[in-house]
């Protein structure tokens, strides 16, 4: 399944997303969302140790003016590697 998070860490219950993830599942992290995956941030230190495939997309990083800021543990994607993951996972929710 591919979750997308698109509400800051503040605004969102990430223990129970993280409840419900395994290592088939994708995470793609876009909007507000970008701010869970902020380099040594307590949002991080949950995700990286979770079975899940992390995404951050570049373009939501660059509007909010965090470049240089997002972990390197997080692979960073555009628009077009968005699409190839909803093409990969017929179930898809959005967190």
């Amino acid at each position: 399944m591919l979750y997308t998070v698109s509400h800051s860490p503040y605004h969102c219950d990430l223990s129970s997303l993280l409840r419900l993830v395994t290592s088939e599942d994708e995470i793609l992290f876009l909007q507000d969302g970008v701010m869970t995956v902020l380099k040594n941030s307590e949002s991080l230190k949950l995700l990286l140790n979770n079975p899940a495939s992390l995404y951050v997309l570049e373009d939501d990083v660059i509007a909010r003016g965090l470049s240089g800021q997002i972990s390197d543990k997080i692979m960073l994607i555009g628009y077009t590697h968005f699409v190839v993951l909803t093409l990969k996972h017929q179930q898809q929710l959005a967190w």
